[in-house]
């Protein structure tokens, strides 16, 4: 038998191998080995549609630009009175009218998106109509892909972050089932992970704590919380030395108490300015800000260079690196609230694996009797070909680390028929070709050519149209998608190549008295 061996029987037998292989930890569901990950529908999770507060974008895109005037007028020695902000708008007054010329070339060239009035030296900086709907549409994609960056860095397995509508976010995160993990989520992609960094106002600082925020705002300041104490307020510049979208890394670290903290790091234009400001500013205090909270406010001893800073805050390991997760993922333009929230137990999961699974098991096996009953030892090598094509499939998307949902089984039920349906196809051709009076081996070789371009056809194009649905699709339709090309591809190697090595291997044994046996026909 090992002299009839063909490459394609070798090719075979090592692709049956590796299916095995790789299937047994989503099989058995061992801790050990890459498997396969159940979607919200089969295990249970978490279901979210949020919305987002897109004026909320509006504020945060005028205090950036607020930033960038009050670094421009610092770096160009443009001395002005009164930079405030007052709700949508910027104003400020220059005091010397010689440098008007070049403020307003500055402006001209730095602020895009920004409409510009002028009164003789005042200032009047708004945010365009256009650049109003665009940074509302932008805050709630930026708010998708930031959100699904933070899930993926958290380590969750193929969560569905999707746009709903026109200002509507769904989220779906399969596998949360305690209500600590799904509290912990729920923090992670609502934070908006603001980073600011903010000059104490030393001039006013003592009076603190009896002074109203109204009248910290007539100073251009504002008055935040420590973090660790909320009676404990700061006083600090209402605009923003610099923000986070200057922020390139963080991670979790350790202090000298071994106590967690965050190391973050700034771009090339954040270093600058956070030098510049540094070497302005030696004897006074800068606030660390987070999400309208001050983690720390030290005394700036010398020039900072480098670009990198510190954040502390009594952390757990977890809290510090859920924190670097969303400072990594970027802050969100305008906060998000939850709409709708509902938890899908495990109990709907498995109502839909058993109906998932008998589906399968039945459609399996009646596609299995049916090829041996109609076409004899030829139906039993298709079962062979077919058993291997499932398993196949498993082992590809346990090595991706794949999630199958419902959809997705149903593109494995619907791949059990579509591979089946090649060796149909070949078993009818070979038929054809023996009732003429061919040869058997000449059948058999005819048979496989003449299937080839219809099979292959139907093939390439279903695989077009799941490209397709996986390219466009979300969630679930992705599912679909991916488990029916893994089928397509899975199926080309083992109902044409592996079943075709098989014939050649077993050619001595087939006699034209033992047609009836092998492919059901009598001559």
């Amino acid at each position: 038998m090992l002299n009839r061996l063909n490459y394609r029987v070798v090719v075979f037998i090592f692709a049956i191998i590796f299916g095995v292989l790789f299937s047994i930890p989503s099989l058995t569901q061992s801790e050990r080995g890459k498997k396969i990950t159940l979607g919200l529908d089969l295990q249970g999770g978490l279901h979210m549609l949020l919305g987002v507060k897109t004026d909320e974008a509006i504020k945060s895109r005028i205090k950036s630009i607020a930033g960038t005037i009050k670094y421009l007028l610092d770096d160009n020695d443009i001395v002005t009175d009164d930079l405030r902000i007052e709700g949508e708008r910027i104003s400020f007054k220059v005091l010397d009218e010689d440098d008007l010329p070049k403020l307003k070339e500055l402006l001209s060239k730095e602020l895009e998106g920004a409409s510009v009035e002028e009164a003789g030296e005042s200032f009047i900086i708004t945010l365009t109509p256009e650049e109003i709907k665009r940074t509302k549409t932008l805050a709630i994609t930026q708010a998708v892909d930031t959100i699904r960056n933070r899930l993926d860095q958290f380590g969750l397995a193929e969560p569905t972050v999707a746009k709903q509508g026109t200002d509507k976010i769904l989220v779906e995160v399969p596998g949360i089932k305690s209500a600590e993990d799904e509290q912990r989520i729920r923090e992670l992609i609502a934070r908006a992970a603001h980073l600011q960094m903010m000059a104490v106002d030393e001039d006013r600082a003592a009076r603190v704590y009896t002074m109203s925020p109204a009248e910290a705002k007539k100073y251009g300041d504002v008055i935040l919380p420590d973090v660790k104490n909320e009676k404990r307020k700061y006083l600090l510049k209402q605009i923003p030395i610099l923000d986070g979208s200057m922020l390139t890394d963080a991670k979790v670290g350790f202090d000298r108490n071994n106590q967690p903290v965050i190391n973050f790091k700034l771009n090339g234009e954040g270093a600058t300015i956070f030098g510049d400001f540094s070497g302005k500013s030696v004897g006074k205090r800068m606030a660390i800000v987070l999400d309208d909270k001050v983690y720390s406010a030290p005394v700036i001893r010398e020039r900072i260079g480098g670009g990198s800073g510190q954040i502390s805050g009594n952390f757990t390991i977890n809290e510090a690196n859920d924190v670097a997760i969303a400072l990594r993922s970027g802050a969100l333009l305008a906060p998000v609230f939850v709409m709708e929230k509902r938890s899908v137990g495990p109990s709907l999961g498995a109502d839909s694996i058993k109906a998932s699974m008998f589906a399968l098991v039945l459609g399996f096996v009646l596609v299995v009797a049916f090829m041996v009953l109609y076409y004899g030892l030829s139906g039993v090598v298709s079962d062979v070909a077919l058993v291997a094509n499932l398993f196949l499939i498993l082992a590809v998307m346990s090595l991706f680390g794949a999630t199958l949902t419902l959809p997705g089984m149903a593109g494995i039920v619907l791949t059990v028929g579509m591979a089946v349906d090649a060796n149909v196809i070949i078993n009818e051709r070979i038929r054809e070709l023996l009732r003429e009076g061919v040869s058997v081996a000449k059948a058999v070789e005819e048979g496989y050519k003449n299937a080839f371009t219809a099979i292959w056809d139907a093939n390439i194009t279903t695989l077009i149209s799941a490209v397709v649905l996986y390219a466009y699709g979300t969630g679930p339709i992705k599912g679909f998608a991916l488990t029916m090309s893994i089928g397509i591809l899975a199926s080309m190697l083992t109902a044409i190549l592996g079943t075709h090595g098989i014939y050649q291997m077993q050619l001595p044994k087939i006699t034209k008295e033992k047609l009836n046996l092998w492919f059901g026909i009598k001559i």
